[in-house]
This record gives structure tokens, C-alpha cells and sequence, in this order.
């Protein structure tokens, strides 16, 4: 996969297929891609959103070097490398 961002749309997952799902796509990443935009919406998406946090960020996935907020409330980009 060597595309520089990646979209992912968490929308009608459950938090536990969408972390499952995202892990899975980070796996997957070469030196191509630096950022993984997470698109899950606000409302129900927000779980999802604490959960990219409490299960993706501090230093749990070696492959990423932080979590950050989108350019709205219902997105959430994972960065794999800085540009």
C-alpha cells in the first residue's frame, strides 16, 4: 500500500471491528504512507475515537507516532511518519 494518506470509514462498525480493522491496515503500510485518516463520525463515533487513543496511541503501535484530531470532530488521523 504506497499511498501517502489512507481513508478509513468506520461508520456501522463496532469499536472492536474498526481497532481490529485499523491494526490490521497499519500492518499493511510501507514507508509510502504516513498518515491513516479514521472518518467514524461524531455521536457513536466517538467511541471509536477514545478508543484510537487508549488502544492505538502512547506508544502501543510502534508503527505510530501519534493520534491527532482531524479537520472535523468525526475524523481522527493516525501518523505514521512526519512529512
Amino acid at each position: 500500500m504506497s499511498q501517502p494518506i489512507i481513508e478509513f470509514d468506520a461508520h456501522g462498525l463496532t469499536v472492536d471491528q474498526a481497532i481490529r480493522q485499523i491494526e490490521a491496515l497499519i500492518a499493511k503500510c510501507d514507508s509510502g504512507t504516513y498518515r491513516i485518516r479514521v472518518i467514524h463520525g461524531y455521536h457513536r463515533g466517538n467511541n471509536i475515537q477514545r478508543a484510537l487513543y487508549d488502544e492505538i496511541d502512547r506508544g502501543r503501535n510502534p508503527k505510530v507516532v501519534r493520534v491527532i484530531g482531524g479537520s472535523n470532530p468525526g475524523i481522527t488521523e493516525l501518523v505514521l511518519r512526519e512529512y
